[in-house]
């Protein structure tokens, strides 16, 4: 089983430049993980996936609107997601408090995580570290105040990515683009489930 501290300790080392990651491939075994959600209970991935798959959605933080705005569509379209089987979870590297935020930006039942320390970001190669210009922005323009929201000063954030993790623990399915305004769409969503279970 592939775990998040062996991956953790290789990405850890250095801060990687949006250019410098790339993301988990389709076929690829994703990594265990625990995480807490709002109210402190313990996720497990490996729990989950012994009931359904997983669709693994990572987001910026409750001040991104484009985050909100894609977080409210997968809300809407919740029902019809879980219909074909699978679970919904975002994880963002905000403290507890700060998921509830989102939750009631974006109307959220699905489950939301705290990625402590950037380790599930570090697992799926999704972290990054924002330039001196994108930080003033969503710091001062976007009020993230990433150095009070997250577990540590080091202003890192996930490239917003989605992956789509059957029962067998491989990855199915993922959007990933260094584009903060792309996202997957319900649609795209809804074809990989239908599509590519039995991978």
């Amino acid at each position: 089983m592939i775990t998040i501290m062996a991956v953790t300790t290789i990405n850890s080392q250095t801060e990687k430049s949006v250019k410098d990651v790339h993301g988990l491939s389709v076929g690829e075994t994703a990594p265990k993980f625990y995480a807490m959600d709002a109210d402190s209970n313990q996720f497990s991935l490996e729990e989950a996936l012994k009931k359904d798959p997983v669709v693994l959605i990572f987001y910026r933080g409750f001040w991104c609107p484009v985050c909100n705005k894609h977080l409210g569509s997968i809300q809407d379209s919740l029902k019809m997601i879980e219909e074909k089987g699978a679970k919904v979870i975002a994880i963002s590297p905000e403290k507890p408090e700060y998921l509830d935020k989102m939750a009631v930006k974006t109307g959220a039942k699905f489950t939301l995580l705290y990625d402590e320390g950037y380790k599930i970001a570090d697992a799926y190669d999704v972290t990054f570290k924002p330039g001196a210009m994108q930080l003033f922005t969503y710091n001062i323009g976007l009020g993230a105040k990433l150095k009070e929201t997250h577990s540590d000063k080091s202003q890192q954030l996930p490239i917003p990515a989605t992956f789509i993790v059957n029962q067998n623990g491989k990855i199915i399915w993922r959007q990933f683009d260094p584009d903060y305004k792309k996202r997957s769409s319900v649609k795209e969503i809804l074809k990989a489930l239908e599509e590519n279970l039995d991978f």
